[in-house]
């Protein structure tokens, strides 16, 4: 009788070894998966701009994955995908000296220009589903579809977004945004 204890409590064991490892794996996977590069510079800007990091991580991770060089079919530049236009107007409000598209490669200037860039739809939009999707589909856009009956209902959220990328690109970064908290909501 005691060796049948003695090996279930070595089963229960190994089982529970194995578990934690398959854990420790999975999470470890998740974690190259979804990385958190350059947060030094995320987390400065995310606080200046009080933003959530985790969220500018999911947006880097969406728009780049984590590629300083990316350019996309858009020209635009860098991690946060930014195009020249919001660059230029970015380092002017910024008051970066000497400011060329060609710094949207370097990751500190790219970061910085992307969370003033989100600070500032939030201060035109006040929520997270029209800021992203003003960042992809362009402020512009987002005030119109707000403005039309056939998108918005209640004229202060979508109900419809009528660019089917947009509509995607949102989907995206909230499920990243999803992960991103899961995996570090405890180091931020």
């Amino acid at each position: 009788m005691k060796q049948k204890v003695k090996k279930r409590i070595r089963l229960v064991f190994l089982f529970l070894a194995a578990s934690i490892a398959i854990i420790f794996i999975l999470d470890n996977a998740a974690m190259r998966l979804y990385p958190v590069k350059y947060s030094d510079i995320v987390q400065m800007y995310s606080q200046e701009y009080e933003l959530d990091p985790l969220l500018v991580f999911a947006i880097i991770k969406v728009e780049s994955n984590f590629a300083p060089d990316a350019v996309s079919p858009k020209n635009a530049r860098g991690l946060m995908q930014i195009i020249e236009k919001t660059g230029n107007w970015g380092a002017q409000k910024l008051d970066i000296a000497n400011y060329n598209s060609g710094m949207l490669f370097i990751p500190e200037t790219n970061i910085r220009i992307g969370c003033w860039y989100l600070s500032t739809l939030y201060d035109e939009f006040g929520d997270t589903d029209l800021v992203l999707a003003a960042y992809n589909g362009g402020s512009g856009n987002v005030s119109q579809w707000l403005g039309d009956s056939r998108y918005s209902v209640s004229g202060k959220s979508l109900d419809l977004i009528p660019f089917k990328e947009t509509e995607l690109y949102l989907k995206k970064v909230k499920n990243s945004y999803k992960i991103y908290k899961k995996l570090y909501e405890n180091q931020f």
